[in-house]
């Protein structure tokens, strides 16, 4: 595929220089998802600050340019929300990706829009959410060992 396909500029510098991808140590929330179909794989560690707001985030992506491209992309988006923030974000950003937000682009932070060009591949969407399926299974988790703790 083409450079200003698929795989465009801002795509390609995220791979090539991906953000975030430091080990975060003791993180409140943390997660792995694996594709058993391709081997992908997504890890994602995030340490809250005392106000329950994302202070450092960690993600890793293991596979093709274009889920280390969206993890590190994410990572971008997380700093400085809440759990529900982060939840939210997810779900907006799964909704628009697919095609089923009724705002479109608007929902969405301008930093990952260039995600968009993964439409005209659906093969590719399992490749581009799975650091949001890691980011929401360990938003989850967090919130139900929180609930616990109450």
């Amino acid at each position: 595929m083409p450079l200003d396909g698929l795989y465009g500029r801002i795509i390609m510098d995220h791979y090539r220089h991906p953000r975030n991808r430091a080990l975060v140590a003791a993180p409140d929330i943390h997660a792995r998802e694996l594709n058993p179909f391709c081997g992908d794989l997504a890890e994602v560690q995030m340490k809250l600050d005392a106000a329950g707001r994302v202070a450092h985030v960690g993600v890793q992506a293991e596979g093709c340019s274009i889920i280390q491209a969206s993890a590190s992309m994410m990572g971008e988006a997380l700093a400085g929300k809440t759990p529900a923030e982060l939840e939210a974000l997810a779900a907006r950003f799964r909704d628009w990706l697919q095609g089923r937000s009724p705002e479109g682009a608007a929902d969405v932070p301008e930093g990952l829009q260039a995600l968009q060009v993964v439409r005209q591949h659906p093969v590719r969407l399992k490749c581009v959410l799975l650091p949001w399926v890691a980011l929401e299974e360990g938003v989850l988790a967090f919130l139900r060992r929180r609930a616990g703790e109450h």
